[in-house]
C-alpha cells in the first residue's frame, strides 16, 4: 500500500495523476487541484486510455500471455512519457484483478514500474470498491440515503454501498465483462442458451452479497466506469427506453433498456454481425458479457433503473490521494471552481441570487416540488449566467449555457446540467425558443431569475426596491412602488419590455405600481 496521504499538502494548480491498470482497459488521468472556499476538487485535464485486454491474455495456468504482457508494458510506457518528471507524491498508480490472480504479475510489474517510471500498487478487490466509491461519490448528485454503486471491470464487478463520501458494505467478485465473454461466448459466438447461462452465473455470484444488501437499502443507484457508460449510450442512441432518450442525456440504464439490447443481440450468432449503431469495435467483443452481468446485477437487487457516470476509480485515487474527502455536496464546490475559473464578478452573482430566492420564497410550494432543490439550482444559476462574458458580452447569455450544459461538472448529473443550461440561457434575450421545449418545466423559477436580474442591472445593493410577487396557472404579476419606479425609469422600461416577452410567448406578465 503507498504511504498515508493525509499529511501531504498540495497547492492550487498543483497537477497530480491516476494509473488505472485495469483488465481491460490501462487508463491515465492528469488532474489539476483546484482549492475553492467550498472544498478542494480536482480538475482532470488530460486522460490517456489504451485497450489492453489483459485478461483475455490469461492462460489455463493463470500466466499473462507474452503478447498481452507486450501491449501492457507498450501502453505503460507512453503513460510514463506523459508524467515524466511529476513529483513521486503526486501519481499513484494501482493495478486491478488480472494482476491479482496473474502468477507472473511480480515481474510484469516490476518491468511496468521501471516502464512508468513510478511505482505501481496492486491493489486487493476490496480496496478496489472503497476507491470506486470515493470517486463516484465526487461525480455524482448528493443523495439523502444510501446509494449503491456497481462497476463492471474486465475481471471483477464491484458493488459498494454507501452513505455520503463512505463506503460502508464493499465487494469484489470474479465475474467481468472480459472474462464473462471469453467464458460463455468464446470466439464471439452467440445463443440464447450461452447467455442464459451467463446470466444465471453472474446471479450466483451476486447472490452470496444480496441478502445483506438488500437489507440495507438504498436511494440511488449509480453505474460507474466503462461498461455502464457503454450500455448507457447504445440504449439512448437505439431507442432501447423511451425514458433514456427522454431526458436527453444517454445517462440512465433501466430493466427495459437492458431487456431490448438482449433481445436484439440474440438475433444474431456472432458478435462480428451485430449491427448497432453506437456499438464500438473496442466493445464488441466484450459487450454480451457485460450485458449479461448487468441484467443479472439488475434482477438480483431489484433494480429498475441506474443512472451512469464516467468516475469511479481513477477519480477514487486521486482523492484518496489528497487525503480529503469532501463532507458535503460536490456541487458547491464544482460551481466556486467555475466561479474561480471564469472571474465571476461574485458580488453581482449572490446579489442576483439572493433576490431570486427572496421572489421564489414568495411563492407557494407546489404539490410535488423539492423546494430546498429548487432553490440551490437557482443560486447555481445565478453564480454562473455571467460565466459567458469570458467569451464575449454579444449573446453572452448563450456562452454562459453552452459551458454548463457540456462541460465536466463534477457532482452534476446530465439532468442537472440540461436543467441549469436552460435557466442560463433563458434568463436574459427571447423566450421562444424555451417555449417551444416541452421538457421545460422551470417556469416559476426563470420568472424569478429574471426579474431579479433585471432589478439588479446597476450592480449595486443600495436602492433596491421592495417587490411582491405571484403566479397563478402560469400568468405572473409585479408589484413595486409607484415613487420608486418614478424614480428609476430605465428599470421601470425594462421591467415593461420584459413583460411583454413573457406576453409574447402566451403568458400573462402585468407589471402593478402604486
Amino acid at each position: 500500500m503507498a504511504a498515508n496521504p493525509v499529511d501531504l499538502r498540495f497547492n492550487d494548480s498543483d497537477l497530480v495523476a491516476a494509473v488505472d491498470l485495469g483488465s481491460n482497459s490501462f487508463r491515465m488521468l492528469v488532474a489539476q487541484v483546484v482549492n475553492t472556499p467550498s472544498g478542494t476538487q480536482i480538475r482532470p485535464i488530460d486522460t490517456l486510455r489504451e485497450t489492453v485486454r489483459i485478461a483475455a491474455g490469461l492462460t489455463d495456468n493463470k500466466l499473462l500471455g507474452n503478447d498481452a504482457y507486450q501491449r501492457g508494458l507498450t501502453a505503460i510506457r507512453r503513460f510514463g512519457e506523459r508524467i515524466r518528471g511529476f513529483d513521486p507524491t503526486r501519481v499513484r498508480a494501482v493495478a486491478t484483478n488480472t494482476l491479482r490472480v496473474a502468477k507472473n504479475a511480480p515481474q510484469f510489474i516490476k518491468d511496468a514500474e521501471e516502464a512508468l517510471g513510478f511505482p505501481i500498487e496492486i491493489i486487493a478487490g476490496v480496496e478496489e470498491a472503497r476507491l470506486i466509491y470515493i470517486g463516484a461519490a465526487h461525480e455524482v448528485p448528493a443523495v439523502h440515503g444510501n446509494r449503491l454503486v456497481v462497476d463492471i471491470g474486465g475481471g471483477s464487478t464491484e458493488l459498494i454501498i454507501g452513505k455520503s463520501y463512505e463506503p460502508r458494505l464493499m465487494e469484489s467478485l470474479y465475474i467481468g465483462c472480459v472474462s464473462h465473454s471469453m467464458r460463455f461466448f468464446p470466439k464471439g459466438n452467440i445463443d440464447a442458451h450461452a447467455f442464459k447461462e451467463a446470466e444465471l452465473a453472474a446471479r450466483r455470484e451476486i447472490q452470496v452479497i444480496s441478502g445483506a444488501y438488500l437489507k440495507s437499502g438504498w436511494k440511488q443507484v449509480i453505474g460507474s466506469s466503462g461498461t455502464a457508460r457503454a450500455l448507457a449510450d447504445l440504449i439512448a442512441e437505439n431507442n432501447f427506453n423511451p425514458e433514456s432518450r427522454a431526458n436527453g442525456t444517454g445517462g440512465l440504464i433501466t430493466r427495459d433498456g437492458l431487456r431490448a439490447m438482449k433481445k436484439h443481440l440474440l438475433k444474431y450468432e456472432h458478435v462480428n454481425q451485430v449491427e448497432l449503431p453506437g456499438l464500438k469495435d473496442e466493445r464488441r467483443a466484450v459487450w454480451p458479457g457485460g450485458l449479461a452481468i448487468m441484467i443479472a446485477v439488475f434482477d438480483e437487487l431489484g433494480i429498475e433503473s441506474m443512472e451512469v457516470t464516467d468516475a469511479a476509480l481513477r477519480i477514487g485515487v486521486l482523492y484518496d490521494l489528497l487525503g480529503r474527502s469532501q463532507h458535503h455536496d460536490m456541487r458547491y464546490v464544482t460551481v466556486e471552481q467555475f466561479m474561480q475559473r471564469y472571474d465571476v464578478d461574485r458580488e453581482q452573482a449572490h446579489r442576483v441570487g439572493n433576490l431570486a430566492g427572496d421572489f421564489l420564497a414568495q411563492l407557494p410550494k407546489s404539490e410535488f416540488e423539492s423546494r430546498s432543490d429548487n432553490i440551490a439550482l437557482l443560486q447555481w444559476a445565478a453564480n454562473l449566467h455571467e460565466i459567458g462574458l469570458s467569451i464575449s458580452h454579444n449573446g453572452y447569455h448563450k456562452h454562459s449555457a453552452y459551458i454548463a450544459g457540456n462541460a465536466d461538472m463534477p457532482g452534476f448529473s446530465k439532468n442537472d446540467q440540461a436543467r441549469l443550461a436552460a435557466l442560463l440561457i433563458g434568463h436574459a434575450g427571447k423566450l421562444g425558443k424555451l417555449a417551444n421545449n416541452a421538457s421545460f418545466h422551470d417556469w416559476r423559477m426563470l420568472f424569478c431569475l429574471r426579474l431579479a436580474q433585471v432589478l439588479c442591472r446597476g450592480r449595486s445593493d443600495g436602492d433596491l426596491p421592495k417587490v411582491k410577487i405571484s403566479e397563478h396557472d402560469g400568468s405572473y404579476a409585479v408589484s413595486l412602488s409607484k415613487d420608486w419606479a418614478n424614480e428609476h425609469p430605465l428599470t421601470e422600461f425594462s421591467l415593461q419590455k420584459e413583460a411583454a416577452e413573457w406576453e409574447r410567448i402566451g403568458r400573462s406578465y402585468k407589471v402593478g405600481l402604486k
